[in-house]
């Protein structure tokens, strides 16, 4: 069942989130103790507005237990997003105050993906397409027509359910040194 998050499923959502900065190597994962990360992606969570705050995830849920979370917001929000941060690094006393993402990921006019993840053991079931097919609709409730989504060019897998999904390449950006298509899907 694919359901709007809530600030419980913090403890669940915030490994499955963690995956995907160590895969981006953000300077955070370098700069700090993962627990006190978590930690704090826990509490980040449950903060109304932030990034990844309940109301911008959608989750997976399977038998009581997150499977899978998608993150993503209308592009004109993307300024904001992140103003919570620096209360919550402090909070937990983290070193790392300055927002975890600096660089613009969102073009104008559309609904932005800015995660996707399936826990590992459920990974091959069809969780991430489930997840991806549900798009359409929440970002249509938020009053967009247009999704948008990066993936990194290192990932061929994803970029082929991407374009199987109907996202295409528009332009490539860099995120955190990697290089990323930057895909594109009209609902």
């Amino acid at each position: 069942m694919i359901r709007q998050a809530k600030p419980e499923d913090a403890a669940q959502v915030a490994p499955l989130l963690f995956t995907i900065w160590k895969d981006m190597e953000l300077p955070i994962v370098e700069a700090e103790n993962e627990e006190t990360i978590l930690k704090a992606l826990r509490d980040a969570i449950t903060v109304r507005d932030y990034r990844y705050g309940y109301n911008h995830l959608h989750v997976y849920e399977s038998e009581g237990v997150i499977a899978g979370v998608v993150a993503g917001y209308p592009g004109e929000k993307e300024g904001s997003i992140d103003k919570a941060w620096r209360g919550i690094a402090e909070q937990n006393g983290l070193i790392f105050l300055d927002p975890v993402f600096t660089e613009t990921e969102t073009f104008p006019g559309e609904w932005y993906l800015d995660s996707i993840v399936t826990d590992e053991r459920f990974r091959g079931k069809g969780i991430g397409t489930a997840l991806l097919n549900a798009l359409p609709d929440i970002a249509k409730r938020e009053g967009e027509a247009v999704i948008g989504l990066s993936c990194d060019k290192a990932n061929l897998k994803a970029k082929q359910l991407y374009e199987r999904l109907g996202f295409r390449a528009t332009s490539e950006v860099t995120l955190s040194g990697h290089l990323y298509d930057h895909m594109q899907k009209n609902i």
